[in-house]
């Protein structure tokens, strides 16, 4: 599948897909040796339209209940209509796109969700320049939030940034916050991190050097907040307030996630686009947290918030 990405207008794909290749190996042998246990089984897959993958998914881990890091390589002779509504000038062209995406559902509540993705997407017309840019990010998504943790993901994210500008941080810090929030629910999903799309600002190399560094950077801030918290007891009262908050996972994903909506629209292969689904979640009428639980204290978290600061 990867011959089906060739080098065009001076941009060599084949180094891309390797590097995303070498990216979900090093993530998921990273996740494998955190959980402990738990071990990432391949499904490799093809799409009639052009292209495939692999998805690799880790169910009932030591510490991961279920998660998947998804590879994937497209291509195609039109866009679905959610890429055109947002980039009028790619209609007509033909187009590829590659990257990695994840999400990790973890089995003890103190551990957050989490959630990364870096891809390169390219459309190309006869006689016309190629379209391309780089996009991705990372994001969190805690329970009973702990600001330690909260501190060492940004941080983590902040120093990443740090090499390609003194705006980044803040810049793609802004654009999580707003991408990854819930408006009928008035609150974000989490605590945010990085988020960023059509990046093509910078030359291609940087722009390439910055998506690797986000790639690195999710294993370096992740890794470590999933070892400080796996043996934290909890009980069933954390478990189904867990299962009661996986459903604004869902509800994003499926209302207002584009990459979702993309994959479908595109004849994406759908167990690998709703791979970012929880094993179990759960929806309960009008749920008010007790005043001054534990479970209340999470509202304070689900707006945007200095968190480099904020928790000093």
């Amino acid at each position: 599948m990867d011959s089906q990405l060739s080098s065009t207008a001076n941009i060599e794909i084949t180094p891309i897909i390797a590097f995303f290749k070498s990216l979900q190996d090093k993530i998921c042998q990273a996740l494998e040796e955190a959980d402990g246990t738990g071990k990432f089984v391949e499904d490799n897959w093809k799409r009639k339209e052009g292209g495939g993958g692999r998805t690799r998914v880790m169910t009932d881990g030591t510490v991961v209940e279920q998660g998947g890091v998804n590879f994937s390589v497209v291509s195609g002779d039109k866009l679905p209509p959610s890429a055109t509504a947002h980039r009028p000038e790619l209609a007509g062209r033909t187009w590829q796109a590659c990257g990695v995406s994840l999400v990790i559902h973890p089995k003890n509540p103190n551990i957050p969700t989490s959630h990364a993705n870096v891809r390169f997407f390219i459309a190309e017309k006869e006689g016309e320049k190629p379209v391309w840019w780089f996009g991705g990010g990372f994001d969190l998504t805690p329970f009973y939030p702990n600001d330690e943790d909260i501190q060492h993901w940004h941080q983590t994210a902040h120093d990443l940034c740090q090499p390609f500008g003194d705006n980044v941080y803040n810049d793609h810090k802004k654009w999580c916050d707003e991408y990854f929030y819930l408006k009928h629910r008035d609150e974000t999903r989490g605590v945010g991190g990085l988020f960023f799309d059509d990046l093509n600002q910078w030359d291609f190399d940087t722009c390439f050097d910055y998506v690797k560094a986000v790639g690195q950077g999710f294993i370096d801030a992740y890794v470590p907040i999933m070892q400080r918290r796996k043996d934290e007891a909890f009980g069933e009262q954390e478990r189904q307030f867990q299962l009661y908050r996986r459903g604004r996972y869902v509800e994003f994903n499926l209302v207002f996630d584009r990459g979702t909506l993309f994959g479908l629209q595109s004849g994406g292969r759908t167990e690998s686009i709703l791979m970012s689904m929880p094993p179990l979640a759960r929806w309960e009428y009008n749920f008010q947290a007790d005043e001054g639980s534990a479970e209340a204290k999470l509202a304070d978290y689900l707006s945007p918030k200095d968190w480099l600061n904020v928790l000093k």
